[in-house]
Parts: structure tokens; sequence; C-alpha cells
């Protein structure tokens, strides 16, 4: 195994790392990967958990130069980074977040970096403002990581109020935005029906985002039959 502990990276050795992934491609993983995530990246088929590891090995070097040495031609080199950034204090996240969120292109990278990006609970009212400003993006995953962040660390019932409002502010046409906007509202609902429900109830969203939240919310086992047979009623036909 390639030691990932570096004191400095030079070009060189992130060429070695390279090499390193390559070498760990997996065909069977990366053709059931090709069927479920679209991307512009190159794609080896690395595992999940084995990508995690990878990044956790290289934290434990100097991280500041590995990202100054990170290019973009892999779907895993770009995840592994992703990771390493979402795994910064706030400080540093803070710092290379506005140059990595433009090389997610796919919903997969966009979930693993938003799952991983924990020093947001401890700063939310700061990132609320910043999460406002990814949800007004021209880009699509720009806008759903917002979505994501909000799902993974602000589904409370003092923020809830305010998510409702920024969902309802979106009039978006991209899949999954409107994938990632029916999920936080079916979490929504789960934690706090009484806010939640007049929302539904009103009929502002879009017809897809209004039934796929009410599908995702009749999934869940948290939720009563008989709410679920209120809540289909609410379905746009």
């Amino acid at each position: 195994m390639m030691n990932l502990q570096k004191e400095k990276w030079s070009k060189e050795d992130y060429q070695e790392y390279i090499e390193y992934l390559k070498n760990l491609k997996d065909e069977k993983n990366q053709l059931f990967m090709k069927k479920t995530v679209t991307t512009k990246y190159e794609m080896l088929g690395i595992k999940m958990p084995i990508q995690r590891k990878i990044a956790k090995e290289i934290q434990k070097g100097n991280v500041v130069s590995f990202l100054s040495n990170c290019q973009n031609n892999y779907y895993e080199e770009v995840m592994i980074e992703g990771f390493i950034i979402a795994s910064l204090q706030e400080e540093e996240f803070a710092k290379y977040l506005p140059s990595f969120l433009p090389k997610i292109d796919n919903w997969a990278i966009c979930d693993g970096f938003c799952n991983t990006a924990k020093c947001i609970s401890k700063n939310k009212e700061k990132y609320l403002n910043k999460i406002q400003d990814f949800l007004n993006s021209p880009y699509e995953y720009t806008v759903r990581v917002g979505l994501v962040l909000l799902l993974n660390f602000y589904v409370e019932e003092n923020h809830i109020p305010k998510i409702l409002s920024l969902v309802d502010s979106l009039n978006r046409e991209e899949y999954y935005i409107n994938m990632a906007a029916a999920w936080l509202l079916a979490e929504c609902y789960i934690k706090a029906k009484e806010i939640t429900l007049p929302y539904l109830q009103q009929n502002r969203l879009s017809k897809f985002v209004q039934n796929k939240t009410i599908s995702k919310i009749c999934d869940s086992y948290r939720v009563t039959k008989e709410e679920k047979d209120a809540l289909k009623k609410l379905r746009y036909k």
C-alpha cells in the first residue's frame, strides 16, 4: 500500500497516488456505479469504504500540501478530495468550499461530501446564509448541496419554517434538485408534522415535488397508515 501520510506532496507524489488509485480499479463495481451515477469524470469503481479509508490516511499527513496538487480526472479522485475538505476544521473548510463546489457534477459526490461536513453542525447560523446563496446558484449540484446540507443539519423544529420558505422559493426543473427537495420535505414532515402538513396542504409545490414528497413520507415506517392515507389525497392527479 502506498504511504499516504506524507509531510509534503510533490507533483510526482500525486501522480504516484493516481496510479495507486488506478491499481484499485474494481470493474464489477465500476459497471454498477455507471448505471447509477452520471459524471464527466472517469470512474474506476473503487468502493466507498475504501475511498473513505484513503481519505482518512491522507488526513494524517499534510492535507494542505495534498490539496494543492489535486486534479479532476477521476470520479474517485474528486470524491476523496471532497471527503478530505469536508473533514477539515471550519476555518479551512470555508477556505476550500468555494473552489470545490464547481467540481461536483453528480448526486453521489454531492451527498458524500455533504454527509461528511460535520463542522456545519457547529456553525449553523453562519452556513444558513451560505446555503441560501447555494440555492440561488444557476448550477444544479450547487443547489443540491444546499438542500442536502439542510437535510443533514437543519431538520429541527426551529429551522423547519425557514426550510419551507427556502424550498418555496425554488423554481427549478432539474431532477436531482427536485428529488433532494422532496427528500428534505419528507424529513421535515416526519420531524414536525404540525408545521409541514399545512404547507403540503397548500399545494404550492410542483406536481413532481409534491407527489414525490408524499411518496417518500409514505415509504417511512415512522408515519401511521392513517396519516399516509390522508397524505395520498394531497397528490396531484
